[in-house]
């Protein structure tokens, strides 16, 4: 970001609008890409995806007007779309309620290893050589990646000629919805269980506000850190490392305990996280030194309760929609989690600019403390079900 920055000449609020307009147009494209997803083999759809966004990353390094970077920005928003529902679409295929847990959880960490590896090797290649060699190097391996996708990923267990996971396991929720999608059109299938599922909207509105903590930090973090405490950019990208960090074993404990704690109840283990994220939040809010090491065991705090219920909150989506529509409820959940993402760009960079950091932490302190609380509903119809 400081890089860009300097090399276009843009503000704040310049970068906060390009966020903005990436997370709305990615947001979409999970939910579409999710539609798509639900009917395709994610062999080709990820992988072919994967490789696409990789070739618009190599062009972004080749871009000398800040239009055609924008154009560029937003088509890499449209393909990335097509990786988050073919996963989820592969997990609730291969992996039964009872064990899905521990599986995605492992899964998620990918995302963190992947920013934790990337912030590290960008951040020193455009120290080094400048923000448009740092977009050379992850385009590359992003085709190369989807290469290999495209060679070595398969559909679902029963175009494989194997028994559905519900079957293999013996698991009786996963054998209700499988006898429940045998007649069930898919569009029906949408309409009744996302589009109309009460549930649903409650997950909604909790991963807005989870994304709206995690893209402020994401975003804004290493400029927080600059502009209060006088960081210098590896420093910095060190500190968001340890936030990834955090994430990894965040992601861990929260897939495993809502499975040996809670008997695979994800709300439960949210609410848990929650309260985290807000005392986590105010910490780093709070705190009245810029030590390194204090900073850091902050963000790492942060990191590990925020992205435990972003997991829980994607498998949570799966498990109180359908079998036959794991895209795209996850990727409706998640069109609308972007939506807060872009809250937290432009909106968020408008009060940074007017009321400063302390404004800025206000924001995502709110945010924090109303995670848990949209979702207490959900455990009345819980009880409910269980009666």
């Amino acid at each position: 970001m400081p890089e860009l920055m300097n090399d276009f000449g843009l503000d704040i609020a310049d970068v906060g609008l390009l966020g903005t307009l990436f997370y709305i147009i990615y947001g979409l494209s999970k939910f579409f890409s999710g539609c798509i997803a639900d009917n395709a083999n994610p062999r080709y759809f990820m992988g072919g995806g994967l490789i696409v966004t990789g070739v618009i990353n190599i062009f972004f390094g080749l871009s000398n007007s800040f239009a055609l970077f924008v154009v560029l920005w937003m088509l890499n928003a449209i393909f990335q779309g097509s990786g988050w529902p073919s996963c989820a679409k592969l997990l609730s295929t291969w992996y039964s309620r009872s064990e899905r847990g521990l599986w995605w959880s492992i899964w998620s960490t990918a995302h963190n290893v992947a920013n934790i590896f990337l912030s590290v090797l960008v951040g020193f290649i455009a120290l080094n050589y400048g923000w448009r060699e740092g977009m050379f190097v992850p385009g590359i391996m992003a085709v190369l990646i989807g290469l290999l996708l495209c060679w070595r990923l398969r559909d679902k267990p029963i175009t494989m000629g194997l028994p559905t996971i519900g079957k293999w396991r013996n698991d009786q929720l996963e054998l209700v919805q499988e006898r429940h999608a045998e007649n069930l059109n898919y569009r029906d299938a949408i309409r009744q269980y996302v589009l109309y599922n009460k549930y649903i909207w409650l997950l909604v509105l909790s991963y807005m506000l989870v994304y709206v903590v995690r893209i402020a930090i994401e975003d804004w973090g290493n400029l927080y850190l600059i502009q209060r405490y006088d960081y210098d950019l590896v420093s910095v990208n060190s500190v968001i490392v340890i936030f990834e960090l955090g994430g990894v074993a965040g992601v861990l404990i929260a897939g495993r305990w809502a499975d040996l704690l809670f008997n695979g109840n994800r709300i439960l283990m949210t609410l848990l996280f929650s309260i985290g994220i807000f005392f986590a939040v105010t910490g780093v809010w709070l705190m009245p030194t810029g030590s390194y090491f204090l900073q850091a065991g902050s963000f790492f705090s942060l990191g590990f309760f925020v992205f435990g219920p972003q997991m829980l909150l994607a498998i949570a989506a799966v498990e109180c929609s359908h079998k036959k529509v794991p895209g795209a409820s996850t990727g409706f959940i998640g069109s609308f989690a972007y939506i807060g993402a872009a809250m937290a760009s432009y909106p968020l960079a408008l009060v940074i600019e007017k009321y400063h950091w302390n404004g800025f932490f206000i924001v995502i302190a709110v945010a924090s403390a109303l995670i848990g609380l949209v979702l207490l509903p959900f455990l009345k119809g819980q009880q409910l079900n269980l009666n």
